[in-house]
């Protein structure tokens, strides 16, 4: 006869057995497994078959067994076959097992071989679909591969992450916008009162404060240009202090003379742990007091981050 869909496997296919232990002078004996009457096993007591039935050899119900006569241990053997309990024996078809015969979490990530989901199996809008993050907080988790333990997956929070990957910006410049008069042989702070830009909020008062999530090594640049120019000038010097000392080793003693005013540059590369500071100094020995000349190219400080 043909049939619709998956053959029956009905070769190989055994009923469920069970072999008791015989106690003396006991009648009522536990089933593996209820039933609704007596009519449900086959019992075999010394290899002959019981007849089934009240006043007859044995009566069941649910899973209790009882005998009309008890039996003698070491003397009699007694089993049953559960008729209507049925033991597969071979592997379900191919293509048999549909998700309605799955239960919710049945699948455990034991069963699961590795490299068996692969991209064709993920949906891309798991990734996609998520909104992009501006920020980033402490304990929030990053997911790697980690290529040297054959793909292993790992995570790590923004606190723990590599140094040096995904180096955090910070940065900024200003420029001396109101006119500043500097004192013969002094070393004088210069005064930058206009940002160009802050990323961190960390220039204030002509200062920048290294802040406690930002620290490591700064590129700083500082430039500082007179309004006039003397001919007598020996030194026109640039500074850079970091913590209230000019200690950068980032004095300028060049300078330069022309009809625009005596100028200087200087540019370090200075490590900064959080809470130092960094200041733009002059001094010079021209003999009377300098003017300085202001706007973003004639008199102003910078820096940024380069390393963690």
């Amino acid at each position: 006869m043909a049939y619709v869909g998956n053959v029956p496997a009905r070769s190989f296919i055994s009923f469920e057995r069970q072999v008791f232990t015989i106690v003396n002078s006991q009648t009522a004996y536990t089933l593996s497994h209820s039933v609704t009457n007596e009519n449900d096993i086959r019992l075999v007591v010394n290899n002959v078959v019981q007849e089934p039935g009240s006043g007859k050899a044995y009566t069941a119900s649910g899973t209790t067994l009882t005998l009309s006569a008890a039996l003698t241990n070491g003397t009699d053997e007694m089993y049953c076959v559960f008729l209507g309990r049925a033991v597969g024996t071979v592997n379900a078809p191919a293509g048999s097992v549909s998700t309605s015969q799955l239960a919710a979490d049945a699948v455990t990530n034991a069963k699961i071989a590795d490299d068996a989901i692969s991209d064709e199996q993920l949906d891309p809008t798991v990734i996609t679909g998520q909104t992009a993050e501006t920020s980033i907080a402490t304990d929030d988790l990053i997911l790697l591969s980690d290529t040297s333990a054959s793909g292993a997956l790992k995570k790590m929070t923004r606190a723990n992450f590599v140094s040096g990957l995904g180096l955090a910006e910070c940065s900024f410049r200003a420029y001396q916008s109101s006119a500043q008069v500097v004192n013969n042989a002094t070393s004088t702070q210069i005064n930058l009162q206009t940002e160009d830009w802050d990323t961190d909020n960390a220039f204030a008062s002509s200062t920048f404060t290294c802040p406690s999530d930002k620290t490591g090594k700064y590129i700083v640049v500082g430039a500082v240009r007179a309004d006039t120019s003397w001919a007598s000038t020996d030194q026109f010097n640039v500074m850079i202090y970091r913590n209230g000392a000019s200690n950068t080793g980032s004095m300028s003693s060049s300078s330069i003379r022309n009809g625009n005013g005596n100028s200087g540059i200087t540019a370090q590369i200075i490590h900064m742990d959080a809470g130092d500071t960094l200041k733009l100094y002059l001094y010079h020995n021209e003999g009377g007091s300098e003017g300085l000349q202001t706007g973003q190219e004639s008199t102003y400080f910078a820096g940024t981050r380069i390393t963690s």
